[in-house]
């Protein structure tokens, strides 16, 4: 057995990894609540609420103060 540990030993260490993993899951899916429904039409660019807007407003002052 790896490290010298027993079966039983091992197993409850992988259980309770496991269940900590689906739990840490469970809990970041309902604090950000992800919006999974499909959109009949894709969005125009700057509708979908992940974009980085006020990244995208800067790359565009700064592009166009280089012109």
């Amino acid at each position: 057995m790896p490290a010298g540990v027993s079966w039983p030993r091992y197993l409850k260490m992988l259980g309770s990894s496991i269940l900590a993993m689906f739990a840490g899951a469970e809990v970041v899916h309902r604090y950000y609540r992800p919006d999974l429904s499909i959109p009949e039409i894709p969005p125009k660019p700057g509708e979908l609420k992940t974009e980085l807007l006020g990244l995208k407003s800067k790359v565009q002052t700064h592009n166009s103060e280089k012109h």
